[in-house]
């Protein structure tokens, strides 16, 4: 892929641009003769890979904001759904995903098929040919590879959230390509969905194994910015109730929950000030100099409000009892006018700056996941029911237990996924793998588009009219529509 053959590039030029750099001091084999099995030379070299890979989460385009891109699988979910309204505070910077306007020759979807490839390259460097220090030191083996395995596991994961054509574990609908090497020359064709499942699973079951038996922790109690095996656990929780299967994903919630209990009631509205890590399972970290995961929402240094949330989903939360709603809205004055914020990244601590990690995966979502999954299997209702109630009494104060069942259940907990997960990257999936349902009952704009069908194209991305032209494998396989 074009993308591979650029990383590549870069690369092999910074790495041989500092062995150029030696030969006034030392003799150093001849740069034409370095070929890409000799750059990695010890697990050092894997480890500072690995490293590189956890910072591409940051591009804009990934996880990060800038300029007119939002990031992709950060805030963007949320913008192009019913959550949050775009106001005229926006100037239009991100109209066409909002109105679900995009085409092939899009640049932010251009952006972010590159951005996640990207990320591809970076763990596929960390697993080239690592297994030959495997007799060296096999545990730090295993906590290296297990890590990138689960990069690129959960990439094209992602991936296939917005460029599948279905979500359902066997289908022979079109998925993404599968990236599993750096080799430039490797133009891979787009699979099924079914294979690309089969893929993801793969690496991900590899890496959930292998991160059993490491030779150091890979987090601390202070910090979650790495793939640990919760982590891993939490995505393959998440990756089977996309993929329907239902059992999995309730096994795999439930060793979450057991081993990361939800945070407290005091520690909660930490968590979105990077005060506490309780119950964040995995963060991208963001600091000064690294971008910013949430200005495209409200830039808090500026007071410029470009989406705030939407009047459906405000009524969804009990305002005086619910610990969520003042952690997640809030409201500020500009020039007279009080206007109501998404202020869920605001910052760390009271600064407003917007710099603050993204809690990419917690306890409260695998509540939702086991709860969901429970529903839709036979004769398990009562737990889906019990996971409800214990994540609403761990919210709400003075909470007392509903009674519900069947589909005002199903209700309940996809309700309870928009109070829950609110701005956190899930809504256009959501209902992307549920209803397929839009219609917009809040808007500002009179440019807004208040509704999508749910046969319509725009549900899948195409793939980029520029990747098309750099992979002739790509060229007869373009979205469905476009």
């Amino acid at each position: 892929m074009k993308l591979s053959k650029s990383f590549i590039t870069t690369v092999l030029s910074v790495i041989l641009l500092a062995l150029s750099s030696c030969e006034r001091v030392l003799e150093v084999e001849p740069e034409f003769n370095k070929d890409g099995s000799q750059i990695f030379t010890n697990l050092k070299d894997y480890e500072f890979a690995l490293t590189g890979a956890y910072a591409a989460f940051r591009q804009v385009g990934y996880f990060g904001n800038g300029g007119q891109t939002s990031g992709t699988w950060g805030t963007l979910p949320d913008m192009m759904s019913d959550n949050i309204v775009q106001t005229g505070e926006d100037l239009a910077n991100f109209q066409n995903q909002t109105n679900w306007e995009y085409t092939a020759d899009e640049a932010d979807i251009d952006l972010a098929w590159s951005s996640a490839y990207y990320v591809i390259g970076q763990a596929n460097l960390v697993l080239r040919n690592i297994d030959r220090f495997t007799t060296e030191d096999a545990k730090k083996v295993n906590r290296l590879k297990g890590q990138a395995l689960a990069i690129r596991g959960m990439v094209h994961f992602d991936l296939l959230r917005f460029w599948g054509e279905s979500y359902e574990r066997n289908s022979t609908a079109k998925g993404i390509p599968y990236k599993t090497s750096v080799d430039a020359e490797d133009l891979p064709s787009r699979l099924s969905v079914k294979e690309t499942w089969d893929a993801i699973f793969k690496d991900m079951q590899e890496a959930e194994t292998l991160l059993g038996d490491v030779d150091a922790a890979i987090n601390s109690n202070t910090n979650k910015t790495k793939l640990d095996r919760n982590a891993v656990r939490a995505l393959l929780a998440r990756m089977h109730l996309y993929a329907k299967n239902y059992a999995e994903a309730e096994t795999f919630a439930t060793q979450v929950i057991t081993a990361v209990p939800l945070a407290s009631k005091t520690a909660f509205p930490e968590i979105w000030k990077d005060g506490s890590v309780a119950e964040v399972l995995w963060a991208v970290s963001f600091n000064p100099g690294e971008g910013t995961p949430s200005a495209n929402i409200h830039a808090a240094s500026t007071n410029r409000n470009r989406y705030r949330p939407s009047a459906p989903l405000e009524a969804l939360y009990d305002k005086t009892n619910d610990i969520r709603y003042p952690a997640y809205i809030g409201t500020r004055v500009l020039s007279g006018n009080t206007r109501k914020i998404v202020n869920k990244h605001l910052g760390k601590g009271t600064a407003l700056d917007n710099i603050v990690n993204w809690k990419a995966l917690r306890t409260g979502e695998m509540y939702l996941i086991r709860a969901e999954a429970r529903a839709l299997q036979t004769g398990k209702e009562s737990d889906a029911l019990a996971d409800l109630n214990a994540l609403r009494a761990a919210r709400i104060k003075e909470y007392t237990d509903v009674t519900l069942a069947g589909q005002a259940l199903l209700d309940a907990i996809a309700d309870e996924r928009r109070r829950e997960l609110f701005v956190e990257g899930h809504r256009w999936f959501d209902v992307k793998r549920t209803t397929k349902t839009i219609v917009r009952t809040d808007v500002a704009l009179q440019s807004t588009v208040d509704s999508i069908g749910s046969t319509a194209r725009e549900w899948n991305w195409p793939i980029p009219t520029s990747e098309l032209d750099a992979n002739a494998n790509l060229k007869p396989q373009q979205t469905t529509g476009y």
